[in-house]
């Protein structure tokens, strides 16, 4: 082989490497920061692993919002209408948060099943329902004759 073929398979296998190398970190940066989206039935079956970050989309359980009188902390359930999960939170509360009404929780479950949020979701206005939350909830079978349900636009 030529010398000046030699140095440019060299430049060429040094740039394939780079990018290989690059893309390699790129996916694994993006991987560390993907949120699964679940169920309350997913979490009760057992489909989560405690301490992976995930997300979890239902209905605020009626009768279940606990505050604390002396801090921020706040436990809820989630629901699907089949199962429940408990969830803590300690931080401000969305403006349209309130029982009855669909929310996306961020965090991760400890080894006790309790659901440590990091983050609550509840966007847009009182009749607003995440397509991933309906979903879920037409998927369990939920009725949803009682709530007044739009998907996003």
């Amino acid at each position: 082989m030529k010398p000046q073929r030699k140095k440019r398979l060299g430049i060429i296998l040094f740039i394939a490497a780079g990018l290989s190398v690059a893309v390699g970190l790129t996916l694994f940066a993006l991987s560390q920061n993907i949120d699964l989206f679940y169920t309350p039935t997913q979490v009760a079956q057992g489909e989560v692993n405690p301490g992976q970050r995930i997300r979890i989309g239902g209905m605020v359980k009626e009768g279940s919002v606990l505050s604390a009188q002396d801090s921020l902390r706040v436990e809820f359930a989630a629901t699907d209408y089949a199962h429940d999960v408990p969830i803590h939170y300690e931080g401000i509360l969305p403006d349209l948060f309130r029982e009855g009404q669909g929310v996306v929780v961020e965090g991760s479950i400890n080894s006790a099943g309790v659901f440590q949020a990091s983050r609550v979701l509840a966007k847009h206005d009182e009749n607003y329902m995440s397509p991933e939350v309906k979903a879920a909830l037409d998927a369990s079978g939920a009725s949803s004759a009682n709530h007044q349900l739009q998907p996003e636009s």
